[in-house]
């Protein structure tokens, strides 16, 4: 080929390259910006209530080595300064409490019923990814974000959201949210962590401005006795 005529060809393609990765950058910023938007009224309005209350089913699946569990649970949260209470039954119950997670903004428990064992964290400094009172609004630190689409579930319209953590050291690498499109309520989450484990919470229903006692935020030893106090501060 004549030189010319390959220093054309080259700038042509040279070009359309440019354009291709100017196109895909648009496409994902596009998205990025969707996401947030998306996440952004999720949050907002569960932050528009005081308290809520959700009874949610977990799922904790191994596909590689054929383990799955599947569990009943509730959650109460105060949307304004953090406070919550994590309830989750046992496997095939859901009144024979097997853990609980209260938190009432400085201090964290974590009520392990059947090790007779309540341990002590300061609050926000245990590694509580797998909490559902965060996934209300984990998106806001330490991650990014990327909507991929709709996706009907069972007769709900979704919008798909993928969170991906900034600290490539966690736990979990892909965290997959359905948003609830018409009601911009979380549906549920996906956590798919790096020994294979995939944590589903899908949550069951959903009551906001429930009242409940200030007590329901501390855990009570008075309640529980026998039970030995393990502080991890």
């Amino acid at each position: 080929m004549h030189l010319k005529a390959l220093s054309v060809c080259m700038k042509k393609i040279t070009i359309y390259i440019v354009l291709f990765l100017t196109y895909a950058h648009c496409a994902f910023a596009q998205k990025d910006v969707q996401a947030k938007a998306i996440l952004g009224q999720l949050s907002s309005k569960y932050r528009s209530y005081k308290v809520v209350k959700t009874n949610f089913t977990f799922i904790l699946d191994n596909p590689h080595a054929g383990d799955k569990v599947i569990q009943n649970g509730n959650l109460i949260a105060n949307t304004k300064n953090g406070k919550f209470k994590v309830t989750l039954f046992n496997p095939g119950s859901k009144t024979d409490v097997e853990q609980e997670i209260i938190s009432d903004g400085k201090t964290q428990w974590t009520y392990l019923k059947g090790d007779k064992e309540v341990q002590v964290n300061s609050a926000g400094k245990a590694d509580d990814e797998l909490n559902p009172a965060r996934l209300f609004t984990l998106y806001e630190h330490g991650y990014k974000y990327l909507y991929t689409g709709d996706q009907r579930v069972n007769g709900k319209l979704c919008q798909v959201i993928d969170l991906s953590p900034e600290n490539t050291d966690k736990t979990f690498f892909k965290i997959r949210l359905m948003v609830d499109k018409a009601r911009k309520q979380l549906y549920s989450a996906l956590l798919f962590d790096k020994g294979g484990n995939r944590y589903t919470y899908t949550l069951n229903t959903f009551t906001p401005n429930v009242s409940v006692p200030e007590s329901t935020f501390a855990f009570n030893a008075k309640a529980h006795p026998g039970v030995e106090v393990v502080d991890l501060r």
